[in-house]
C-alpha cells in the first residue's frame, strides 16, 4: 500500500478491499484524480482510498494520471547524532530539491542538501523509503515523489539557509528536539522517522 499526502491528507492506494466507512473509496482506474485532489484541498475530503487489483501497477497507473516531479533529501547526521532540519514556510522539514537532467538521484540529493543547508563533507550510507505528495505549481497539481537517504557528515561549520528558497533557519536536533520539531512538521516526514524508527 502507498500513503500519497494531499494536503497533508492521507489518499491511500491499495489492492485491499476495505468495509470500514469513515473514508471514501474509489476505483483507481475510472477516478477523475484532479477532481478528488481539488477535494482534499478544499477539505472537502479528509482521507480517501483508491483501489486497484494489481499492486504492481497501482504507482505506475496513478502517474499516468498525474504529472510527477522527482526529487532528492538527506536526513543528515552530524557527529553528535543530531538531524539537520530546515525551517520553511512556517513548517520543519528536511532539505530536498528536484532532480536535473541526467542526474543520479544520489546525487540531487547531496546536492539539494548542500544548497539548501550549507552543509558540505556528505557520505551516504543507505537509501530509506520513499515519499508522496501532490503540491499545485502554475495551476498544476503534481505528484512529488522524494527519494531520501540517510547521509552523515563531520561538517563543523555553521549551516547557512538557501535565502531563495525561502529558507529561514537551518539547525542540528537531538532526538528531544527532533520530536518537538515533528509537532509542527508534514506528514510525509514524520511518517519517515516512524517507518524507518529513527526515533527509539
Amino acid at each position: 500500500m502507498y500513503k500519497v499526502f494531499v494536503n497533508d491528507k492521507p489518499l491511500f492506494l491499495t489492492n485491499e478491499i476495505f468495509k470500514e466507512t469513515d473514508f471514501q473509496f474509489f476505483l483507481l482506474d475510472s477516478v477523475d484524480i484532479k477532481h478528488l485532489i481539488v477535494k482534499m484541498f478544499r477539505n472537502k475530503i479528509q482521507k480517501a482510498y483508491l483501489f486497484h487489483p494489481d499492486e504492481k501497477e497501482i504507482m505506475k497507473t496513478l502517474k499516468a494520471k498525474i504529472p510527477v516531479n522527482k526529487a532528492g533529501g538527506g536526513l543528515v547526521y552530524n557527529k553528535k547524532g543530531e538531524v539537520l532540519f530546515i525551517f520553511r514556510n512556517g513548517k520543519w522539514d528536511l532539505p530536498k530539491g528536484g532532480i536535473e537532467k541526467k542526474e543520479e538521484i544520489e546525487n540531487t540529493a547531496i546536492r539539494e542538501v548542500e544548497e539548501e543547508t550549507g552543509v558540505t563533507g556528505l557520505r551516504i550510507k543507505r537509501k530509506l523509503q520513499k515519499t508522496y505528495h501532490v503540491f499545485k505549481r502554475n495551476g498544476v497539481y503534481k505528484l512529488k515523489i522524494v527519494h531520501w537517504f540517510e547521509m552523515e557528515t563531520d561538517f563543523e561549520g555553521t549551516p547557512l539557509g538557501q535565502a531563495d528558497e525561502g529558507i529561514e533557519k537551518v539547525e542540528w536536533k537531538n532526538p528531544a528536539q527532533i520530536q518537538e520539531a515533528l509537532q509542527n512538521s508534514y506528514e510525509n516526514i514524520k511518517l519517515l522517522f516512524e517507518t524507518e524508527k529513527l526515533l527509539q
